[in-house]
């Protein structure tokens, strides 16, 4: 048994996310967490709300609220989107604690006490019309790189450079977009990045088991140059700049830069997960490798927007510190789930979010389409008449047929119970070798954290069963032979508990209810690729129920409703 720590990319503040952010980091870590539990393996998984910076403030204000109560109702209702959605977080914190307060500070005062921290006067970009200084992202104009209209002060999500607000050409306040903006002196902190860039760049080509799209992102930073970063901020909400634990001189009116302290969270809301469990050094054993955390393994979940702050800032901070603190060991990167082609976006409201989600259909049928339809080698794009296929191909017609045929007929003919008596003939060999050689290719694909590839193999092993009950015809047999009857009712009752075992990572709820149906408890372990042995765990006798139907068909009307509610068509 292992210890994997697992962090998914923290969710920011303002307002439930969309589908496109569950797809790119919650949803697969959460598959993956699960996984690995049913594998034996010791895991904590960890996420928590990202609530600093300036949309949290411009949101709480929308709101009529002061930013603390704001951020203090939406932690609650992320949290409990994710519960709703299956997310089985150990511990889903904030970024707001006071865990999270003190390690952002003592890094910072760290890295001072190293030499790289130094103060800088910047000219930063101020607007008149809203008499504040404009934080990176709320500066918008030209990419100088890639000519993109609409970058933002910070990076550009079109070719993903990263930015100064000075850069952009033509910029305008994002707030309120006015162009009667002028750039002002004033102080902030810069982490000396040059300074660390062997180590970092030795770190980053160490990691040679990362999967393409992450390694290829930070590598492109390196290449590119690393430059010094500006970790404060002209805010009031925030981590407060502090020197030897007390405000620091001329900063007083600063907190640091969020992408600076969102990440400590990850260990933050460690701390904030030991607390609560009485026990105020048991984060350390899974972050300080002084503290027992090298045999721990490190795995973050994350869109490709986010690599470039994990890979470079975060590490760089880590390793400025000098300090034996546990870095990341596998960082597995999405690409974009898309709404017919452009962005999902909170901001905009565009696409479909969490809580509309649950209002049209269970959390397992949106769970399977956006795992199964992962954007893992390639930006992949939503749309209605995909998702339809995916509940009524998948979902209806291969699984819950399944499992509705063999119930229904074992309630017919047997009582309801599971068969005895009987031998395994050519056919059952036949699924038995087909059958373990599936379940070796799901396990690996789960194991490297593909997700697309382990629904696939699912859906196979899902698929086999059907070809096997078809040509077994246990209704056939029923007619001459009723112990021949019985052993395929008996294997395909198996499956059906397979099913259910396999169905833990990906559909939580429908695992629990297929398990119902066979009368086994979740969790199960994970199967083995002995497809003999799995094919033979309910005993002879067992009492099974056929129960409701487990996945209804998605019709046409239905389709129409809502793509008329939330736009979408196949044109676009």
């Amino acid at each position: 048994m292992s210890r994997i720590l697992i962090t998914s990319a923290l969710p920011y503040i303002n307002g439930i996310k969309h589908l496109g952010n569950l797809a790119g980091s919650m949803l697969p870590a959460d598959v993956y967490a699960r996984f690995m539990r049913a594998r034996g393996h010791e895991v904590l998984y960890i996420c928590a709300t990202d609530e600093h910076g300036t949309p949290a403030e411009l949101a709480a204000a929308k709101a009529g609220q002061d930013v603390k109560t704001y951020c203090d109702e939406q932690h609650l209702i992320q949290k409990a989107a994710g519960e709703a959605f299956g997310l089985s977080y150990d511990w889903f914190g904030r970024s707001s604690s006071a865990e999270n307060r003190h390690l952002t500070q003592a890094f910072c005062e760290a890295l001072d006490r190293n030499g790289l921290i130094e103060e800088r006067t910047d000219k930063m970009v101020y607007s008149i019309d809203d008499g504040r200084f404009l934080p990176d992202r709320y500066v918008e104009g030209t990419c100088p790189h890639c000519k993109f209209e609409k970058a933002r002060g910070d990076q550009c999500d079109n070719c993903g450079r990263l930015l100064d607000p000075t850069d952009l050409i033509n910029p305008y306040s994002a707030v309120s977009g006015s162009r009667n903006l002028e750039v002002r002196d004033t102080k902030h902190l810069y982490l000396l990045q040059t300074k660390v860039e062997p180590q970092l760049r030795a770190w980053i080509e160490s990691k040679t088991q990362w999967p393409q799209l992450a390694k290829s992102i930070a590598m492109k930073h390196l290449e590119e140059g690393l430059i010094d970063r500006g970790i404060t901020r002209d805010l009031k909400w925030g981590v407060p700049v502090t020197k030897d634990g007390k405000p620091r001189e001329g900063f007083e009116n600063k907190v640091f830069y969020v992408w600076f302290d969102a990440p400590v969270e990850y260990i933050g809301a460690t701390q904030e997960y030991f607390n609560a469990k009485g026990n105020a050094d048991g984060w350390q054993s899974w972050w300080r490798l002084d503290q027992g955390a090298e045999d721990v393994t490190y795995v973050q979940f994350m869109g490709k927007d986010n690599v470039a702050f994990h890979t470079v800032s975060f590490p760089a901070t880590i390793i400025g510190s000098n300090e034996p603190w546990k870095m990341v060991d596998t960082l597995k990167a999405f690409n974009w789930l898309n709404w017919y082609g452009g962005k999902f976006s909170t901001s905009m409201n565009r696409g479909v979010f969490m809580d509309q989600a649950l209002e049209l259909l269970p959390a397992d049928y949106w769970r399977w389409y956006l795992i199964s339809q992962s954007p893992e080698g390639s930006d992949s794009s939503f749309t209605w008449e995909q998702f339809q296929g995916a509940v009524n191909k998948d979902l209806a017609d291969v699984l819950g047929n399944f499992a509705n045929r063999i119930l229904k007929f074992t309630e017919s003919k047997f009582g309801g119970v599971v068969p005895e008596g009987g031998e395994a003939g050519p056919l059952e060999q036949k699924l038995y070798a087909d059958l373990s050689a599936l379940l070796a290719e799901a396990t690996e694909a789960f194991e490297a954290m593909e997700m697309r590839k382990a629904a696939q193999a699912v859906r196979r092993i899902w698929v086999l069963g059907n070809e096997y009950l078809q040509e077994a015809a246990p209704w056939t047999a029923f007619k001459t032979d009723v112990e021949r009857a019985g052993v395929i009712v008996r294997h395909g009752l198996n499956l059906v508990r397979l099913y259910a075992v396999l169905a833990q990572p990906l559909m939580p709820f429908a695992a629990q209810s297929i398990a119902d149906c066979v009368g086994v408890d979740l969790p199960l372990d994970w199967p083995t690729t002995d497809a003999q042995a799995e094919l033979s765990k309910l005993p002879a006798g067992a009492t099974v129920r056929s129960g409701e139907v487990l996945f209804k068909k998605i019709d046409d009307d239905r389709v129409a409703e809502w793509a008329a509610r939330f736009g979408g068509s196949e044109t676009g």
